[in-house]
C-alpha cells in the first residue's frame, strides 16, 4: 500500500474520512456536536440493514458486546432514575435523546470498528487535522494579539439542542480568568477537551507510517496539548510516551537489568521521592488553585448527595451547583462523580465493567499486536480523563478512538 495516496476505499471509510478531515469546516458551521451522533447512528442503521436485508454478518467481539450491554444499562438506569424522582415524560424524552448523543456513542463506535474501516485511514485523517491546526494556529494568535472578539458567533444549529452554547460557538481564543493569559479550545467546547483530543491525535500520529504526515500529526497534536494549558493533558501525553517506550523495549532483557537497580535505589530513597512527588502535585494544583478548589467542591457535593439521597439509581439528571462552585453542574469535571450523582452505583458499574473487559481482552496481545497496543492506549486515555472530564459529553470528539478500539477488539476476537 502506498502511504502517500492513502484514500477511502468504500462508502463507510469515506464517511469517516470526511467527518475527521472536515473538523475545522464543521467547527465553522457550528456542527461539530452533531456530526458524530449523526454518522454513528447512520452507520449502525446501515449495519442493521446489511444484516437484515443482505444477510451480511458483522464481526462483533465480546468486549464490544459488553460495551453495548453496559450502555443499554445506562439507559435503563436513566429511565428508572427519572421514574423514581418523578421528573416527568418530557424530561425523560429529553434525557434519552441526550443518552443517544452521549453514552450511546461509547457502544456505537466500537461496533462500527468491526466494519471495513482501516485504522490507517483514521491515523492519516487525524494527521490531516494536525496539518490544518498548524496552518490555522497563527491566525488564532493574531486574533488574540489584535483584540478580535474571543467568540465570533454561536451557530443557529444550537436550536437543535445540546449541553450549552459553547458546543456550537466559534471561539478564536479565551482568556484564563485565573492567570489572565490566553488559552485556546479551537473546535472543542473548552480548553481541557482540546487537550484530550490532542492526546488522542498524538497517539494516532505515532502510528502514521508516512514521515511527512507523521510530522504534521505530532506537531499539530502537541500544539493542541500545550495551548489547552491542561495539566491532565500534559500528564496524559507523558504517560503515552512512557507507555509506548515500554511496549517497544519490553521484549529486551536489558530493560529489566536497567530497571532493577532503579527500583532498588527507589526503595532506599523512596520516602524522599514520595515527598518530592507530593510537593510537585501541590505545586501543580496551586498553579490553578481556583480550578482545583471548584473541582474538589463539585466532587464532594456529588458524593455526599449520592450517598445520602440516591445510592442505587442516582438523581436522574444533573443539577446546578451552589455559588461556591460557580453554579457549575454537580458531578461535572469528573466522570465517576457525575455517574454516581446522576445514575447511582448502577451507572458507575455500567462504565467500569466494559473498561475492565476491554483491558483484560487486550492484555493478552498487547505485546504482539500494534493495534492492540493502540487500543490499550485509548483505554489509558479514557481512564485518565474519567478523573477530569465527563466522558459522555465529549464522546462526539473522541469517537475516532472508539472506532480504533472496536477494530482492536475485532482483531483479537
Amino acid at each position: 500500500m502506498d502511504t502517500q495516496t492513502l484514500t477511502p476505499e468504500n462508502p463507510d471509510e469515506r464517511v469517516v474520512w470526511l467527518a475527521i478531515t472536515g473538523t475545522y469546516i464543521f467547527w465553522i458551521l457550528g456542527a461539530m456536536y452533531l456530526i458524530a451522533p449523526v454518522i454513528g447512528w447512520i452507520l449502525v442503521l446501515k449495519i442493521i440493514g446489511r444484516v437484515l436485508f443482505h444477510a451480511e454478518g458483522i464481526r462483533i467481539s465480546f468486549p464490544v458486546i459488553s460495551w453495548i450491554g453496559a450502555m443499554l444499562l445506562m439507559l435503563f438506569a436513566l429511565v428508572i432514575g427519572h421514574l423514581i424522582e418523578g421528573l416527568g415524560l418530557a424530561q425523560l424524552i429529553k434525557s434519552s435523546i441526550g443518552w443517544a448523543k452521549g453514552w450511546a456513542l461509547l457502544a456505537i463506535f466500537p461496533l462500527i470498528g468491526g466494519m471495513q474501516i482501516r485504522p490507517e485511514l483514521i491515523y492519516r485523517a487525524s494527521c490531516v487535522v494536525g496539518k490544518h491546526t498548524l496552518i490555522l494556529f497563527p491566525l488564532f494568535i493574531l486574533a488574540w494579539r489584535v483584540g478580535l472578539p474571543s467568540t465570533l458567533y454561536v451557530s443557529p444549529l444550537s436550536i437543535i439542542g445540546g449541553p450549552g452554547p459553547e458546543f456550537f460557538s466559534v471561539s478564536l481564543y479565551e482568556i484564563d480568568p485565573g492567570s489572565g493569559i490566553p488559552r485556546w479550545r479551537l473546535f472543542t467546547p473548552w480548553a481541557p477537551a482540546l487537550g484530550m483530543v490532542g492526546n488522542l491525535y498524538f497517539l494516532f500520529a505515532l502510528q502514521e507510517t508516512d514521515k511527512r504526515y507523521r510530522l504534521y500529526g505530532i506537531i499539530g497534536s502537541i500544539i493542541m496539548v500545550l495551548i489547552s494549558q491542561s495539566r491532565l493533558a500534559i500528564l496524559c501525553c507523558f504517560a503515552l510516551i512512557v507507555y509506548f517506550n515500554f511496549i517497544r523495549y519490553a521484549k529486551y532483557p536489558w530493560l529489566y537489568l536497567l530497571l532493577s537497580p532503579v527500583f532498588l535505589l527507589a526503595g532506599v530513597i523512596g520516602e524522599t521521592v514520595l515527598s518530592t512527588i507530593e510537593s510537585s502535585i501541590h505545586s501543580v494544583k496551586a498553579a490553578r488553585a481556583d480550578s482545583t478548589r471548584v473541582r474538589e467542591a463539585l466532587g464532594n457535593i456529588a458524593v455526599e448527595r449520592w450517598a445520602n439521597e440516591a445510592v442505587i439509581w442516582g438523581h436522574g439528571i444533573v443539577e446546578r451547583g451552589p455559588h461556591m462552585v460557580e453554579y457549575m453542574p454537580i458531578g461535572s469535571h469528573h466522570t465517576w462523580y457525575g455517574l454516581l450523582f446522576v445514575k447511582g452505583i448502577v451507572g458507575a458499574i455500567a462504565l467500569a465493567l466494559p473498561l475492565l473487559v476491554s483491558i483484560c481482552c487486550l492484555l493478552s496481545s498487547v505485546m504482539q499486536s500494534r493495534l492492540s497496543a493502540v487500543g490499550m492506549a485509548i483505554i489509558l486515555i479514557l481512564l485518565l480523563y474519567t478523573f477530569g472530564e465527563n466522558l459522555e459529553i465529549l464522546a462526539y470528539l473522541f469517537w475516532p478512538g472508539l472506532v480504533i478500539l472496536g477494530a482492536a477488539h475485532t482483531q483479537t476476537k
